[in-house]
Order: C-alpha cells, then sequence, then structure tokens
C-alpha cells in the first residue's frame, strides 16, 4: 500500500504529462469540454476541481467558501480516501482489516454512549437506519414474510407509531421505503393537559394500541424522541418502554439529547433509551465530524435476519464505512468527546441562564434541564406588565386586538432571529414555525458548535444583541395599533394587514379611479406610489420605506419598517395621504393639460383654416393667380390685419393677440390651483429628524437645561405663530392690495392724516387687472 501512496504522490508532483502528436483530432460525437483529443493530465484536472469549488472569488468575496474545518475535520475525511487504496488490497487481508476496523468501531461507540451488547450498522442517510430496523422488526414478527409476502401483511396490518412531534416526513419516508400503505402509520398526539406539549402521550398511546388489536392489527414498531426536532423534548421512554414490553412492540429511540449519554451525568429519562431495542446516533455534527455517516445501535441475536434485512453486509466496502469514524475516535479519544458534547451542554445553560433575566423573552423548555437545545421568542406582555419600555397596551383595548397582537410578534420574531444570524453568525441559530407557540429562534449548539467553533463570548454576544433590539420590537409592536387606526381615519388611505411584515405597518392610497373590488393591475396607482416612495425615502427619516407587492403582485402598497418610541403617528399618516394626493394632483394635471394641448391644436388647426378661406374671399380670387395678383397687390396693395392666436395653458383656450400688440400687454390668465398641504404645520428643530415627536415632555431633558430649552420651544412657537398670523392678514381679502403692513400703518399713521387734503379728492385712474 506505501508503494501505492508513493506512485501517487509522484504522478501529483509531475507539472504536466508530454502531449500527444494528434492532439487537434476530435471525437467522432464532437464531444465539448476536456475530453477532446486524448484526455487531461493529472494537475489540470485537480486545477479544475479547485476552480469550481472556490469559484469565482469576485462574486461573494466575503462568503466563506468551505467549511472552517480543523486536525480532525482532516483525518475524517482522510479516511475516504484510505478506504478507496484499502478496496485495492487482496480478499483475505481486506477482509481481516475490515473485519477490525468494524468491530473496533462498534465497541467503542457502544461502550461510550452505554448501549451494552449491541450491534452497529453505519449509513449516510439519517432515516435509512430507522427503516432498516423496520424490515428487521417486519422479519422477526412475520414467520412467513420470506415465502408468502405481501399477503402475510395483508392478512395483519402491521402498525408504525410516531410521535406528533416526530421530525416531518419521517413517516412517509418509511411507507415509501417498505412499501407500506400510509395507513399503517399512527400518529400519537402530544399531551395536552398535563406534562409537556412536545412529549408523546403514554395513556392515549395505550389506547391507539388496544384499538389496532381489537381490529386485527399488529403493533409493530413505536419511535420515540430523545430530544424531538423541533425544541428538543424528551419523551418518556420510561414508561414507553415497560407499554412495549406488554405487547411486544420494538421500541427505537432518536434524538439529539442522546449526545448526552456520553456525558458522567445523564438525566433519568435519556438514561432510560440504553434499554431500547435500538438508536440511532449522529456523531457528525455532535463532534464536529464533517462525512461521517450516522450509526444504528440495536441489538438482535439472528444473524441471518439481519442480513436480509440489510444490516450487515459481506461488502468490504459497506464495512469500511465506519472508516472515516474510526480514524476521528482515536484521534479525538474519550476525553476529547466528552469534552466537546459538555462544551455545547454548558453553551445551552448559560443562554438559558441569562435569557430568563431578559424581558420580553419566553423560553419555551424550561422544564427540560437537561436538553442542550434552547427555543425562545419575544412576546408582548399584558397590560400592567412594565411601564418602563411603554409596552402596555391601552386599557380600553378589545381581546381581539390582544390577539391580533400575539399574531403580529410572529413576524417580529422572524425579524428578530434573521438579524441575530447576521449580527451573531458562529451561533448557528434557526428560525422555526411551531404550531402552538408560533415563530420561534432555537438555539442547538450541540448540532452547530463543533462545526462554527462557538465559544461562551459568542453567547454573551448574543444576548447583548437580543436586549439592543427589543426596545424597537416592543415599541413597532405597540405603534401598529396606533398606525392602523389613524390610517382608518384619514381619507384616502386603506390599512392592509400583512402578517409576514415586521414593521409598523402596511398602507395602500386609494387614488380616485381606484377600483377596490377589482385584483387587476392598477398602473396610474402604481405610478402614484413609486413617487410617493421616493419622496418619502427623500425626507431622511429613520423609518425605512418599500413598496411590495399585495395581492400576489396586482396593487402597490407602503410597507413601513421598524421605528423607535419617538414617532409622530399622525404626522406620518398625513405626510403619506399630503404627498399621495399632491403626486395624484400633479399627475392628473399632466394629463389634463396633455389632453388640453391636443384640443387646442386641433381647434387652432381648424381656425387656421378658416382664416384661410376668409383671407382668400377678403382678398378676392385674382389675387391669388401669379401675374394678376403682383399686378392688384402693386395698384392696391392690401392691408394685412394683425389677427394672431395665443395657447393659454392654465386656461385651455386659444386667446387673440390683438391685445398684446396694440396694448403691448399680455394677459396673465387664470391663476393655477394652490398644491395641496396637510392641516398639521409643525415647528422642526435644525438637525432633528421627520416623524420625531417634539421634546416637550419628554425624558430627554436634563435637569439643568430643561428650563432654557422649554424657554427656547415657547419662544420658537411663539415666533411662529405671529409670523402665521401675520402672514393670514396680509393675505386677507378684506384688506386692500396696496394697504401697507400694520407695523408702517401704525408708524406713518399721523403723516397720513396730515396728508390727506383736496388732491386725495381728485378721481384715480383704475390700472388695467393686467397691469396689476
Amino acid at each position: 500500500m506505501g508503494k501505492h501512496l508513493k506512485e501517487a504522490m509522484k504522478m501529483l508532483e509531475d507539472s504536466q504529462r508530454r502531449t500527444e502528436e494528434e492532439n487537434g483530432k476530435k471525437l467522432s460525437g464532437d464531444i465539448p469540454g476536456p475530453l477532446q483529443g486524448s484526455g487531461q493530465d493529472m494537475v489540470s484536472i485537480l486545477q479544475l476541481v479547485q476552480n469550481l469549488m472556490h469559484g469565482d472569488e469576485d462574486e461573494e468575496p466575503q462568503s466563506a467558501r468551505i467549511q472552517n474545518i480543523g486536525e480532525q475535520g482532516h483525518i475524517a475525511l482522510l479516511g475516504h480516501s484510505l478506504g478507496a487504496y484499502i478496496s485495492t488490497l487482496d480478499k483475505e487481508r481486506l477482509r481481516k482489516l475490515t473485519t477490525r476496523i468494524l468491530s473496533d468501531t462498534t465497541l467503542w461507540l457502544c461502550r461510550i454512549f452505554r448501549y451494552e451488547n449491541g450491534c452497529a450498522y453505519f449509513h449516510e442517510d439519517e432515516r435509512e437506519g430507522l427503516a432498516k430496523i423496520c424490515r428487521l422488526a417486519i422479519h422477526s414478527r412475520y414467520e412467513d414474510f420470506v415465502v408468502d409476502g405481501f399477503n402475510v401483511l395483508y392478512n395483519k396490518k402491521p402498525v408504525i407509531y410516531l410521535s406528533a412531534a416526530a421530525r416531518p416526513g419521517l413517516g412517509q419516508y418509511l411507507c415509501n421505503q417498505l412499501g407500506l400503505p400510509f395507513p399503517c402509520l399512527s400518529r400519537v398526539p402530544c399531551n395536552t393537559m398535563f406534562g409537556s406539549q412536545h412529549q408523546m402521550d403514554v395513556a392515549l398511546l395505550e389506547k391507539l394500541i388496544k384499538d389496532d388489536i381489537e381490529r386485527g392489527k399488529l403493533p409493530l414498531l413505536l419511535v420515540a424522541n430523545a430530544g424531538t426536532a423541533a425544541v428538543g423534548h424528551t419523551d418518556k421512554i420510561g414508561r414507553l418502554k415497560e407499554l412495549c414490553e406488554q405487547y411486544g412492540i420494538w421500541l427505537h429511540v432518536e434524538g439529539v439529547n442522546l449526545a448526552t449519554l456520553a456525558l458522567g451525568y445523564v438525566s433519568s429519562s435519556v438514561l432510560a433509551a440504553t434499554k431500547c431495542d435500538s438508536m440511532t446516533l449522529t456523531p457528525g455534527p455532535w463532534l464536529g465530524l464533517p462525512a461521517v455517516p450516522a450509526v444504528t445501535l440495536y441489538k438482535h441475536d439472528d444473524p441471518a435476519l439481519t442480513l436480509v434485512a440489510g444490516l450487515t453486509s459481506n461488502k468490504p466496502a459497506d464495512k469500511l464505512r465506519a472508516l472515516p469514524l474510526w480514524l476521528s475516535l482515536q484521534y479525538l479519544g474519550l476525553d476529547g468527546i466528552a469534552e466537546r458534547i459538555k462544551h455545547a451542554c454548558q453553551l445551552s445553560q448559560r443562554l438559558q441562564e441569562s435569557l430568563k433575566k431578559v424581558n420580553h423573552i419566553k423560553i419555551l423548555v424550561e422544564d427540560e434541564l437537561s436538553s442542550p437545545v434552547v427555543v425562545f421568542r419575544f412576546f408582548q406582555e399584558l397590560p400592567g406588565s412594565d411601564p418602563v419600555l411603554k409596552t402596555v397596551p391601552a386599557p380600553n383595548m378589545a381581546p381581539s386586538t390582544v390577539g391580533r397582537e400575539g399574531h403580529s410578534c410572529d413576524a417580529l420574531n422572524r425579524w428578530l432571529g434573521e438579524q441575530l444570524k447576521q449580527l451573531v453568525p458562529m451561533s448557528g441559530l434557526t428560525v422555526m414555525d411551531l404550531e402552538a407557540e408560533g415563530v420561534c429562534v432555537r438555539f442547538s449548539p450541540l448540532m452547530t458548535a463543533a462545526v462554527l467553533g462557538t465559544r461562551g463570548e459568542d453567547v454573551d454576544q448574543l444576548v447583548a444583541c437580543i436586549e439592543s433590539r427589543l426596545p424597537v420590537l416592543t415599541c413597532t409592536l405597540q405603534l401598529r395599533e396606533e398606525f392602523k387606526q389613524e390610517v382608518t381615519r384619514t381619507a384616502g388611505l386603506l390599512h392592509v394587514d400583512d402578517p409576514n411584515w415586521p414593521g409598523i405597518g402596511v398602507v395602500r392610497y386609494e387614488h380616485a379611479n381606484d377600483d377596490k373590488n377589482s385584483l387587476k393591475l392598477d398602473p396610474e396607482g402604481e405610478k402614484i406610489h413609486t413617487g410617493l416612495l421616493k419622496k418619502l425615502n427623500e425626507l431622511e427619516s429613520d423609518l425605512t420605506f418599500k413598496m411590495g407587492p399585495e395581492y400576489k403582485s396586482m396593487k402597490s402598497c407602503i410597507y413601513i419598517g421598524m421605528a423607535s418610541d419617538d414617532i409622530d403617528i399622525p404626522e406620518l399618516v398625513e405626510t403619506i395621504a399630503v404627498t399621495a394626493r399632491e403626486i395624484e394632483e400633479n399627475s392628473r394635471l399632466l394629463e389634463n393639460m396633455t389632453e388640453v394641448v391636443r384640443k387646442g391644436i386641433q381647434e387652432a388647426q381648424v381656425q387656421l383654416q378658416k382664416a384661410n378661406e376668409e383671407r382668400l374671399l377678403e382678398e378676392g380670387v385674382l389675387r391669388q393667380i401669379p401675374v394678376v395678383g403682383s399686378v392688384l397687390n402693386w395698384f392696391s396693395p392690401v392691408q394685412p390685419s394683425q389677427k394672431g392666436r395665443t395657447f393659454n395653458l392654465t386656461a385651455g383656450s386659444l386667446e387673440s393677440t390683438e391685445h398684446t400688440y396694440v396694448y403691448k400687454v399680455q394677459d396673465t390668465g387664470v391663476t393655477p390651483p394652490q398644491t395641496p398641504s396637510g392641516t398639521r404645520t409643525k415647528l422642526r428643530f435644525p438637525g432633528q429628524k421627520p416623524f420625531k415627536k417634539s421634546l416637550r415632555g419628554s425624558d430627554a431633558l436634563s435637569e439643568t437645561s430643561s428650563v432654557s430649552h422649554i424657554e427656547d420651544l415657547e419662544k420658537m412657537e411663539h415666533l411662529s405663530s405671529g409670523q402665521e398670523q401675520e402672514a393670514l392678514e396680509a393675505n386677507s381679502p378684506e384688506q386692500h392690495p396696496g394697504a401697507p403692513a400694520p407695523q408702517e400703518a401704525e408708524q406713518t399713521g399721523t403723516f397720513q392724516n396730515r396728508a390727506q387734503g383736496p388732491e386725495d379728492d381728485r378721481p384715480q385712474v383704475e390700472e388695467p387687472e393686467n397691469l396689476r
């Protein structure tokens, strides 16, 4: 074998292989790619594989290209290469070597995980071992199955019991692998009154078993959980084992909590799994070993049945599956294995103890002290809970509103989970949706800590990130109801309930031509919302605005993001309504102007044609003849009249230019309509962002500077109110446009009284309207 390794190393060190003379010839089938010619050298092939692994470095420069593996990972990967080389040995030496590897690995795993006198089956798919165990149970309970086959199962149908908390798709996979119909599966509900809601109901299981026996069925196998796939709860394996022995049912256990069997202290519920008939272990993620197979440990005395079921094999390649794990266990040792599992359990306990001190965070697995899985979620407390964070709903809030806020927490928890995954990538968090609790965040260090290298500092950073995001979550949830009520009271706006949006809410502007009952595309509304989104983003506020689809991309809406507690919701809603109305008026003005111009052009063409006809009638037909016309024009010239036309865009009409040319005055036309504006006028300090509440009554004012700030605020408000009053008096219709301002009137009042005389009685020529 050493000789073969040396030859392989020599082949890798050669830079290139000698090319053949007919390198340019192509195959008859014209196969594209590197198969052209006489083949590629080893260096080129390895370089091609490396390029395919890393790809283009400019695409994602900051993403991890390959998993960060240590020496134990290289040992596990080396086992696959060594297995291929070992398979080239002669049969006798290969048989001895594979037997030694298989027996050592099986003995070590049984001793580490306290499963005495067991056999091991190594497989790539985690579910494959359970499928082989089901086949073994069928061959054990049905003696004539090898001869009669399906007829035996048809006369007495087997039943496989699965927990309602089992991982999704497990039952369907077993039926597909075994060729059984789906009625052979029996789903056992979890506890509803007593105990954990993720544990199997033992009393109801016993009732299901008795009912199946009365119907002539055969209870075959029960799959229990030592740590469910969702929240890590452990079934009452001790009671389940007694029930299985009573009715002759095969008990199989799987779950992440089986890893704690390698520790010195094990809880009684998990320790009972050592007495089961079989269990499935996944040492790869537990120990951070890549490409390591899963292991199913089982107890059975008949080697013939295990061979028929596929749990044992005479092929050396099947036995060599244990080689990577054989090498890795030797590298880590018993202390290294226990240390990795213990470190993961300490991380989960550290996070669980820290989250108990954080408000508005609920832990779902508090009763499972030995579980290395921590599942938590953000929740809104009931009235009278915490006045500091201002998360108390209004006293008159209806129960339906409280329930709606509970559903809104799902979107916020999903946002929290995604934020934590980005901020603390070493934590290995996952976001999941549970049927009873809703969206939750799961921390399972046994499945991720060894691979990612999670440390205690990462857990502390995770807790700090959670605490920093809580004020935004609580305030956003509180402002949602206020935003919905304000939008409902505002004309022209429609509140859209989107449970998947984690922000303040979703609003849609209903324009004049909007068909509320139609789901068709709305180009005009999309144009208005696009302009509205651009205007809102130009305000440079702390809020984020997005335009997302509603009703499957049929109508556009404005999605408002997360907010803090100093957001003025009435001002925000009014700004949205006023801006959208302004955009609609401007677009309608442009459309009307386009139509007016089109009609004005048509009218101008008609008037020009009439003017030509009138000129022909006025000049006569003789003047149109080239020679005669020039003679007539020389003797009797025609006096051309200044008749022109001008198009007034504001009025949308054709007007004569005689007034312009004769009186040298151009008419200004009709004054355009004013732009709509809001009724709420707010004084904003320099540097203050939009939608921020006023500092009056805020806790942000210190004791030393609060008086001066309030006085400055009152002065600014007084000045602004005085300016508004002056503007109203100046624009009042009762006051003459030429009258002086109130300040000027006070100063020049006496001079005006003295200056009045006979000259004031003279009639004054009124100025034309156009000159004003």
